[in-house]
């Protein structure tokens, strides 16, 4: 089965379980693969229909279904591009001697693909970011494009390479009249303009909102406006520099699922590189995980925990240290650190993280967090 046609059956699965939310992101995914107007139109009007008539969910699936079966018909070409799009080899941003210095990092970023960008503040997150964006200039080291348009000059780059901060700047006027501007440079005719800003408007969630202004929108929408309007120049490369900063764990969780689908289109994929402190959830979405540590990307120290195959878990209890050593006496314990008011427990690689789950239990701890971290880059933010 081609991956087009897995993702159809997706969002009939999805349908006919009745998770109408995902079920329509998925719908949208797919008929943006399509790049047909025709079926634009139709979820645009589909859309609309949603936000008037919100209890409508059996008629808003059997709409969803037939709009579905003609996007079926449509042949879709794949994206077969296997090439990274940015190799970077051994580069290094120094800001002088005795201050602060990235690298060096070499990487190769593909088409497809989500890198999170993780740890702590001053690590050179931002400043990697900025490099890639060609924003500042590095010292030493490789740093190659591979993008399917020739580029000619900064015009042509910025197209392809979008770097999104995280503080951006004010829009003036409506949100839909200036994504309507973006795409006008691009020589398109006002009738298929309207067409690909309102499905876009309506993928991102904002069709409630494409009225208003600036100043009316929550920090979450202002993020969204501001995806909304990068999408639309169809980069290849994408830069996000702490995109949920501000946002409650929900926006959280949808933006990244929403970056994540979008980055993985059939046939107009997107590399993606996002920044952030949200660790687990960033880990969720990421295809890789770059780690950096005083300016430099460990990829080798991440390797060599992981191949350790210890079983750390991070716990928050309302117990005492001996207890829980008292609790785990049988299980193989190495040590238990206390790390601003949770734990962390490591355990020798024979320990199932179930058997910690069933410890817990039969001793009946109350348990408000529990966490097995062993595979996750957080086990090297706290103190161990």
């Amino acid at each position: 089965m081609l991956e087009f046609e897995k993702r159809i059956k997706e969002v009939k699965d999805f349908l006919s379980n009745r998770d109408i939310i995902l079920g329509y992101r998925k719908l949208m995914d797919c008929a943006i693969d399509t790049q047909d107007l025709g079926i634009y139109r139709e979820v645009i009007a589909l859309t609309d229909w949603k936000e008037k008539f919100p209890t409508e969910e059996d008629q808003l699936i059997n709409k969803s279904l037939e709009i579905l079966d003609k996007i079926a018909l449509i042949p879709i070409k794949e994206n077969v591009d296997i090439e990274p799009i940015v190799s970077v080899k051994d580069l290094v941003k120094s800001y002088g001697k005795n201050k602060f210095s990235l690298g060096p990092v070499s990487l190769a970023i593909k088409k497809g693909e989500v890198y999170g960008l993780v740890g702590e503040n001053g690590n050179g997150k931002t400043t990697l970011l900025r490099v890639l964006a060609k924003e500042l200039f590095f010292d030493e080291g490789q740093l190659e494009f591979n993008f399917k348009k020739e580029i000619k000059n900064d015009y042509d780059l910025r197209t392809k390479l979008v770097y999104i901060p995280q503080r951006t700047a004010k829009w003036y006027g409506s949100l839909k009249d200036n994504l309507k501007f973006v795409l006008s440079n691009y020589g398109l005719l006002p009738e298929e303009n309207e067409t690909r800003i309102l499905m876009m408007i309506a993928r991102l969630g904002l069709w409630k909102y494409k009225d208003l202004k600036w100043s009316e929108l929550s920090s979450g929408y202002k993020m969204r406006f501001e995806l909304a309007r990068t999408l639309l120049r169809q980069p290849e490369l994408l830069l996000l520099d702490e995109p949920l900063a501000n946002l409650d764990v929900l926006a959280q969780q949808v933006i990244l699922e929403d970056l994540k689908s979008i980055c993985n289109s059939i046939n107009n994929p997107i590399a993606l590189i996002l920044s952030s402190q949200q660790l687990y959830e960033v880990e969720k979405v990421s295809d890789k995980v770059v780690f950096l540590k005083d300016g430099k990307y460990k990829y080798d120290f991440i390797e060599t925990e992981k191949n350790q195959n210890h079983l750390v878990v991070e716990i928050d209890c309302d117990c005492k240290r001996e207890t829980l050593k008292s609790v785990f006496s049988e299980l193989l314990l190495e040590k238990l650190v206390f790390n601003g008011g949770i734990y962390i427990a490591h355990f020798e690689n024979k320990t199932p993280f179930s058997s910690v789950l069933e410890a817990l239990g039969k001793n009946k701890i109350e348990v408000t967090y529990i966490r097995d971290i062993s595979n996750s880059t957080r086990r090297f933010f706290v103190s161990s």
